[in-house]
């Protein structure tokens, strides 16, 4: 069976976006969480990933442990999480390799913490920046893809799963959003596996005594 070394739900974007493609793509998996901002968070890492970064995914002897590199092993191991049509998929891959490298300055100021609720924080001039990019992409996605479906390009990709974390983010500071993309997130908050990983989340807030 697969196994998957994430960080904490409440924390950890990169390991929601491969947790969630493979809960939605069906594919049954060893979780393996591992407390993270702990003094024995990296030697506990190391066990699993030579990058000492989570998520790992181990399939026997391969190791993955980059999120979109996860992400692209599953799409491999899955047909169809990646739109079929060469052009759109190359927009999807484009815009998944768009959030994995940037949006720095919301990274830093509007770090995802799926329990908290900070409304109006974190609203640089870069950040508003990275906002209005993000809305654009959703926008534009569902504006030509909504008559396949309810996700970004229709049917679920991993595009959706690697924007999920924003999801959690604009939900915690509170970002409103024009109608278009307002749907998309709404959708993807509903899914079981994104309420499975907030109840997660929660639960640790709790454990932390908060």
């Amino acid at each position: 069976m697969l196994k998957l070394v994430v960080g904490d739900r409440d924390f950890s974007s990169w390991s929601l976006r491969p947790w969630l493609l493979l809960k939605q793509a069906g594919l049954p998996f060893e979780e393996v969480p591992i407390r993270l901002r702990q003094p024995e968070t990296k030697i506990e890492i190391l066990k699993h990933s030579p990058s000492g970064k989570v998520p790992c995914l181990i399939d026997g002897e391969t190791v993955v442990w980059d999120s979109l590199a996860i992400c692209e092993y599953v799409a491999e191991l899955v047909p169809g999480l990646w739109p079929a049509d060469r052009r759109t998929r190359a927009e999807a891959r484009s815009i998944s390799a768009e959030m994995h490298a940037g949006f720095a300055p919301l990274r830093k100021h509007m770090e995802m913490i799926v329990s908290a609720s900070k409304p109006g924080e974190g609203r640089t001039p870069e950040v508003e920046a990275d906002i209005r990019r993000i809305v654009a992409i959703w926008e534009s996605c569902r504006r030509r893809f909504a008559a396949s479906g309810p996700f970004l390009f229709g049917a679920f990709s991993v595009a959706d799963a690697m924007y999920a974390p924003v999801v959690w983010r604009f939900a915690t500071y509170a970002v409103e959003l024009p109608p278009a993309a307002q749907a998309w997130a709404d959708t993807m908050r509903v899914l079981p596996a994104m309420q499975e990983w907030r109840a997660g989340a929660l639960a640790e807030k709790a454990a932390r005594g908060g």
